[in-house]
């Protein structure tokens, strides 16, 4: 009875993508997110920003009157 014959580079390979593959799962849930929860993270902060930038009484950087200046 004669073994299957084995391609060592490719099972090698095989192993490292799957070992590759295996962390990178452990680490999308210890630490990421979805493109959705990004998504609505970042719609979410654009929106604070333009309600804020909305309700500026100036541009900063700009003296108005009454404050010191030249």
């Amino acid at each position: 009875m004669a073994g299957e014959i084995v391609n060592l580079r490719k099972a090698r390979k095989a192993r490292a993508r799957a070992d590759h593959d295996r962390e990178a799962e452990a680490n999308r849930r210890l630490h990421g997110m979805t493109r959705a929860e990004r998504d609505k993270l970042a719609d979410e902060k654009r929106r604070r920003d333009a309600h804020v930038d909305g309700h500026r009484r100036d541009e900063p950087g700009q003296e108005g009157p009454g404050e010191d200046g030249p």
